[in-house]
């Protein structure tokens, strides 16, 4: 452990937020703390500005670690305490200091703080709660803030932090109970699962005094949230997805998030992935995660323990409209909101949109279009009074065949190749005269 017990203010920084770049669970949407006189920030919809890393994931806010000094030994995580990292921590002054300021320069719109395990989960938990009670009371920052709870910690400090902040999170990180005890022995379920459960029944009771007492305290106003890490042990999608419909019913959780492992630590109980972190299947949770939030389905209708992943290559959408043939095609003068929902290419608000016109007249192809259905995926499911798009046989090799990507192939149409800069000729032979890069009025594109 190498320890920077004399950094400046600007190494740590550089230590800590390099430190955090592993959480992806930062999102600031929920909350809608309006600005006030006096005080600096606000949390106003699309008050909060987002920035990407070099490995291209989504940071948004000020996103840093507290400190990456850990006596936990998480075998995953590069911030474990038998790593031999640069190692910083930042006192609550240090942090709010750097808030403020860059807050000022117009640089950010609000804080991510997470921590490693500082001596012990209520020393660590003590300086977070403290550092966001300074910055609401002394620096008299209004803008958002999204803190981590550390689990193990007391009720006392959680709930104390919880008036401050505008979310909180309790990363779970990985879906089963054998993946924690064989990856994380330092953590347990009960440990993670009870601050979960804290925040919940706390934020409940917090919605009946706002009920009575307008001008109450709120805790934590935008929800809680979790993390948890694709490809890391082996787990199936179905697990992933299972366990995030659970925390969704049993702990009201505003969003989980999927993490694709990246491999920062040489252990032999870590998969090598010699392919580079799993993104298509964080991807494709994600998809799925959004038609367990908004569209009314269920896990176990999404996967099943036979089938436990997802298609590579169709989204969960598609795939399951493609197992479920019996179901289509729908008419969508007559199909009420959720069956639409559960066609691909129509979305929330296109079903909403078809809802309300339809009372109208009836609709065709044509105003589905305007309605902003994506009938590149809904032609082969829907029929309009009684009428397909095009010639369509329902069944699952055809459709399948057709929706799956293929470069350079458009079905009943021609053919399209990608030219390099240096290509002289196209699909059909040398470049007309006076035409530079080999462009064919739509038939090829000229790659940059």
């Amino acid at each position: 452990m190498i320890l920077s017990q004399h950094a400046s203010l600007s190494e740590k920084l550089k230590i800590l937020s390099d430190a955090a770049k592993y959480d992806v669970a930062c999102t600031s949407s929920g909350s809608d703390r309006r600005g006030a006189r006096g005080r600096l920030g606000n949390c106003v919809p699309a008050g909060i500005c987002h920035s990407f890393s070099a490995d291209g994931r989504c940071i948004s806010l000020l996103k840093i670690l507290f400190t990456n000094e850990c006596v936990f030994d998480c075998r995953y995580c590069i911030n474990r305490s038998s790593n031999d990292v640069p190692r910083a921590s930042f006192t609550p002054d240090e942090v709010c200091t750097l808030t403020v300021e860059f807050y000022r320069r117009n640089y950010i719109e609000g804080l991510f703080l997470s921590s490693g395990i500082l001596r012990s989960p209520d020393y660590t938990m003590e300086l977070l709660a403290e550092t966001v009670y300074r910055l609401r009371t002394r620096y008299h920052f209004h803008g958002y803030i999204h803190l981590k709870a550390i689990p193990g910690a007391s009720q006392e400090l959680i709930e104390r932090a919880g008036y401050y902040a505008d979310r909180m999170s309790v990363n779970l990180e990985l879906a089963t109970a054998e993946g924690l005890r064989n990856l994380a022995p330092h953590k347990t379920r009960r440990t993670i699962l009870q601050p979960m459960r804290q925040i919940q029944t706390r934020r409940d009771a917090n919605r009946e005094e706002l009920s009575l007492y307008r001008h109450a305290p709120k805790f934590v106003p935008a929800g809680q949230s979790t993390q948890m890490i694709v490809g890391a042990l082996g787990e199936t999608d179905y697990e992933l997805l299972s366990t995030a419909q659970a925390l969704y019913h049993n702990f009201d959780l505003k969003r989980v998030f999927y993490s694709a492992f990246v491999n920062v630590n040489q252990d032999a109980s870590l998969p090598m992935l010699p392919q580079g972190p799993p993104l298509e299947r964080e991807h494709r949770l994600y998809q799925a995660d959004w038609l367990l939030r908004f569209y009314g389905f269920q896990a176990g209708e999404l996967l099943t323990p036979s089938r436990p992943n997802f298609h590579p290559l169709l989204d969960p959408k598609c795939d399951w409209a493609i197992r479920h043939l019996d179901l289509f095609p729908v008419e969508v003068n007559r199909a009420d909101y959720h069956t639409l929902l559960r066609v691909p290419g129509i979305g929330t608000a296109s079903a909403r949109r078809i809802t309300g016109a339809r009372r109208f007249g009836p609709l065709t192809f044509e105003d589905l279009k305007k309605l902003r259905v994506v009938l590149k995926r809904a032609q082969y499911f829907i029929t309009c009074g009684g009428k397909t798009f095009v010639p369509v046989k329902f069944d699952e090799d055809y459709i399948l065949r057709n929706l799956l990507p293929h470069p350079g192939f458009r079905e009943n149409g021609p053919e399209f190749r990608q030219l390099s800069l240096f290509d002289s000729e196209g699909p059909e032979g040398p470049a007309p005269s006076g035409r530079k890069g080999g462009s064919y009025a739509g038939k090829t594109a000229l790659s940059l």
